[in-house]
């Protein structure tokens, strides 16, 4: 399955078939990434990696893709002179993270998406995450966001190999 994200400025929908679906994209709309924190959300198609969850909060989603439950101190490296820059870390970590265990509840469902982590180039961004949105749609750092009951449902029909493809 290729999922499908288009955008008219801020505005973004997504489909995998079952009708579009409104979506949050980065403050700085749909581009070719060139930067970390540049707030783009990047033009290509990129696997789908793994679902991350918060086991305290949601039951594991219903999918064919890789779960991996959220703990605390669970992080991703944004820190592009890292060695584990774009990478899974344990906090307290020596370099800048972004946290995975947030106290709001974007990331009660995350999916990892495979961009430039094959191989990493350092600086040109971090992590792209499929995550919840925020009850008003509001942009992202980049990311793409679905209402939780959207995410839920796209994941009971996503398996290993299929992809996303982000276009303006």
């Amino acid at each position: 399955m290729n999922v499908i994200v288009t955008a008219n400025g801020r505005e973004a929908l997504l489909d995998f078939g079952c009708g579009p679906r409104r979506a949050a994209i980065g403050r700085s709309g749909i581009g070719i990434k060139a930067r970390e924190g540049d707030g783009l959300t990047p033009i290509g198609t990129w696997p789908f990696r793994k679902v991350m969850f918060r086991g305290d909060r949601v039951l594991a989603p219903r999918t064919r893709l890789k779960l991996w439950p959220i703990i605390k101190g669970d992080a991703w490296c944004d820190a592009p002179s890292d060695p584990r820059y774009n990478r899974w870390v344990r906090t307290p970590y020596g370099a800048s993270t972004e946290t995975l265990y947030r106290s709001d509840h974007l990331y009660d469902i995350a999916v990892e998406l495979g961009f430039n982590d094959d191989p990493v180039v350092a600086g040109k961004g971090s992590a792209i995450f499929l995550h919840i949105a925020r009850p008003d749609y509001g942009p992202t750092e980049g990311c793409i966001a679905l209402a939780e009951c959207d995410l839920v449902e796209l994941l009971g029909y996503l398996a290993p190999g299929d992809t996303i493809t982000i276009r303006p």
